[in-house]
């Protein structure tokens, strides 16, 4: 993400000129836009013609700089794309004003927003701008059978593959066991990874680095192996659990989460310094217990947005929190942590302290 520009405007909002650069940047703005936000942009607009000189055609195509009252934010990661809708607050037509549009962001397009900016709001433009650097990491997990390769990016973990084949022992097996590694270094080589960890039981994946390596001499310094119990999803877990992402990506924030949801299940399995729900998490910050908070995105979002059924302000939360020295870690719902965390109400805390 670039932040090309900070400027405070009337009545004590700030815009922020952006450039995301990634389908994760779009995502970090998914978490950051709002109803009532103001985002500006370049667009094409429908035009409705009807006069004497030109039959209604059902309307042209018009390049226009608008500004959009936020009314819904959507992030589509299969289109690349962030949807922005609302009605038109400013344009280069005053005929427009006031009609509904939608904003379709893109990797490369900068846009202004102007709001009025929350400290984890900030926070999250803050860790996108850094993350720019990081390297990009696949994770490919292989067992007698069977491969998978996964991506790890900001908002969870994305399948790109996963190929079988026949193997064991024979020459027939044995040639499919070659095929199997020779589907997977191809995959590999094609990739733009930075770094590839190479995980699952036993000793195949050994093999198949040495395939991989042979084949494909380049992608061997940039391949580290991992033990795993499993491959595909489960072997990816176990992965992000022991750090091996965080070695070649620092501060990845999916390892995060991983470990944070472990901590949190096994608090809660021996009765001990845990809170979920949202009255029990109230409770706990209340008594300045909490040491972490974990919220689901999709979940604060809403309750921000006034479409929530909690009793209890989150941003009166998420700021107490902080303001007691806690930390505070929002959830993607797109990858399993955040899935374990809907499953407990979408919000937990790990208590500095066991509340009876």
């Amino acid at each position: 993400m670039q932040l090309k520009e900070r400027r405070r405007v009337e009545g004590g909002a700030e815009r922020i000129t952006l450039v995301p650069e990634s389908l994760d940047d779009l995502w970090h703005l998914a978490y950051v836009l709002e109803p009532g936000d103001l985002v500006a942009g370049d667009t094409h607009r429908r035009i409705q013609r009807n006069d004497d000189q030109m039959r209604d055609t059902g309307g042209e195509r018009e390049h226009m700089f608008v500004t959009l009252d936020v009314e819904d934010v959507e992030f589509h990661k299969f289109s690349n794309r962030l949807r922005v809708a609302g009605t038109i607050a400013d344009c280069s037509r005053e005929d427009q004003l006031g009609m509904h549009h939608t904003l379709n962001v893109e990797d490369r397009e900068e846009i202004e927003v102007e709001k009025h900016w929350k400290p984890d709001q900030l926070e999250r433009l803050n860790e996108a701008v850094e993350a720019t650097d990081q390297p990009d990491v696949a994770i490919a997990t292989v067992e007698e059978g069977e491969a998978h390769i996964h991506v790890v990016q900001q908002y969870g973990v994305d399948e790109q593959g996963s190929f079988t084949a026949t193997t064991g022992k024979g020459e027939q097996n044995d040639r499919g066991r070659d095929e199997l590694f020779a589907t997977l270094a191809d995959a590999l080589a094609r990739m733009r990874a930075d770094a590839i960890i190479l995980a699952g039981p036993g000793f195949t994946k050994q093999d198949a680095l040495a395939y991989v390596t042979e084949e494909y001499p380049d992608l061997q310094d940039k391949i580290t192996m991992v033990d795993t119990s499993a491959v595909g999803g489960r072997g990816v877990h176990e992965v992000l659990k022991r750090g091996a992402v965080e070695e070649v990506q620092e501060q990845t924030r999916i390892a995060e989460e991983s470990e944070l949801i472990d901590e949190l299940t096994t608090q809660i399995a021996t009765e001990g310094k845990a809170a979920y729900g949202v009255d029990a998490v109230a409770e706990a910050v209340e008594f300045g217990a909490v040491e972490s908070l974990l919220i689901l995105d999709e979940r604060l979002r809403m309750e921000r947005a006034g479409e929530g059924d909690w009793d209890v302000d989150v941003n009166d939360l998420v700021t107490d929190v902080e303001q007691q020295g806690g930390d505070v870690t929002v959830f993607s719902h797109e990858f399993a942590p955040g899935e374990q965390l809907r499953n407990l109400g979408g919000i937990a805390a790990v208590l500095r302290y066991r509340l009876d």
